[in-house]
């Protein structure tokens, strides 16, 4: 099988990008002044590292899909990373047509952000019996906090053991933290004097990566897949760090009665329709303010206060996103399940006798009910 080449030409350590000093609105654009700079760092990720900003550049979905269709060419190892609080959303659909026959580790990131106190070996379970009801065949699973270093031995190992001195391609959607993971990789296991560029926007890495591994392999960092079916793809950037949680969520518990309904700011609203009074865990970033009422009231509150009393996004920023559709889900009594809106977190069903609820979500983010992980 084929073993990739390290791209030619200058490239930015950050993203990967070709670099170039002629065209300052397009990728990889480097002033000439600092041509001769190392490490070398494109314009976009400079600002991206050092003042947070969002680039109005962005990537080419279809060069990211002509990349990961390349790996399934070659004889390596497929690292996919996902994101637990954002699980569906993040797990790469159909991957296994891309790998082709190269096994694949599953990478579960972001486990601090799980409430104290979880089963791991139960996390573990509902991950594997998730990605084997997608058609995803692994090797492994690891729960891994690439922020805390938890796990992160255990994955080297990981990694060794199933690699046998080949390349490592490192896969997953965009923001599921698969630059802080190689950057983690780059300062354990390379003499690298580079890191990948780390960002809370989409579409940071713009081309492959290359990585030297000490015995002539390379860990090749991939661009992320821009999936809109996810909250965090539609939303003004701006907001991100409300919505995406960077602590431990606190599971907030609400009693309710039938006919009643819970806003998560403007952007999304969960309708408990019929069934017996009981309780609901919303699992969502303490930053995002939920407001209970009648569901008799629900339309008339959205329409006089979204983007006022009910926010995030302001008035202004709301009118740009596409409008809250709803999802019809009947809970059977005794079923153990979440309500998932794929980006914001999901709504833990507590009750056993069933319900009737309704979840309303900006059109085509991705709503499902699913087995409970908690």
């Amino acid at each position: 099988m084929a073993k990739p080449n390290a791209p030619a030409g200058p490239r930015c350590a950050g993203c990967g990008i070709a670099v170039q000093a002629e065209n300052k609105g397009a990728l990889g654009y480097v002033p000439k002044a600092a041509l001769e700079r190392s490490p070398l760092v494109c314009q976009r990720c400079f600002r991206m590292k050092h003042y947070n900003e969002a680039s109005s550049v962005t990537p080419d979905q279809g060069e990211f899909l002509r990349l990961l269709n390349g790996v399934g060419g070659t004889d390596s190892l497929v690292v996919h990373i996902v994101d637990i609080y954002d699980f569906e959303g993040s797990l790469i659909g159909g991957l296994q047509r891309f790998v082709g026959a190269n096994p694949v580790v599953l990478v579960v990131n972001k486990i601090d952000l799980l409430p104290p106190g979880i089963n791991p070996n139960r996390i573990r379970n509902w991950v594997q019996q998730r990605a084997k009801e997608e058609g995803l065949r692994t090797v492994e699973v690891l729960l891994v906090s690439a922020k805390r270093g938890t796990g992160f031995e255990r994955l080297a190992e990981t990694l060794e053991s199933h690699r046998r001195g080949r390349d490592v391609y490192i896969v997953g959607a965009t923001n599921v933290g698969k630059s802080s993971l190689v950057n983690r990789l780059i300062a354990d296991y390379s003499d690298l004097d580079a890191e990948v560029t780390v960002s809370s926007y989409p579409g940071t890495t713009l081309d492959l990566i290359h990585i030297p591994l000490d015995d002539e392999a390379s860990v090749i960092d991939t661009p992320g897949i821009v999936y809109d079916s996810r909250l965090t793809e539609r939303v003004p950037k701006a907001y991100l760090d409300m919505i995406v949680p960077n602590k431990p969520v606190k599971p907030a518990t609400y009693q309710l009665d039938a006919e009643q309904t819970l806003y998560f700011g403007a952007l999304a609203r969960f309708d408990f329709v019929e069934g017996a009074h009981q309780s609901f865990t919303c699992y969502v970033s303490p930053s995002l303010t939920i407001h209970r009422t009648k569901l008799a009231r629900a339309d008339e509150l959205y329409a006089d206060h979204a983007g006022e009393l009910l926010q995030p996004p302001t008035k202004e920023d709301l009118a740009s996103m596409p409008p809250l559709t709803k999802h019809r889900f009947r809970i059977k009594p005794g079923e153990e399940a979440d309500l998932y809106i794929s980006g914001l977190g999901w709504i833990r069903a507590n009750g056993k006798s069933g319900a009737i609820v309704d979840v309303h979500a900006p059109k085509g983010v991705k709503t499902i009910m699913r087995p409970a992980l908690i």
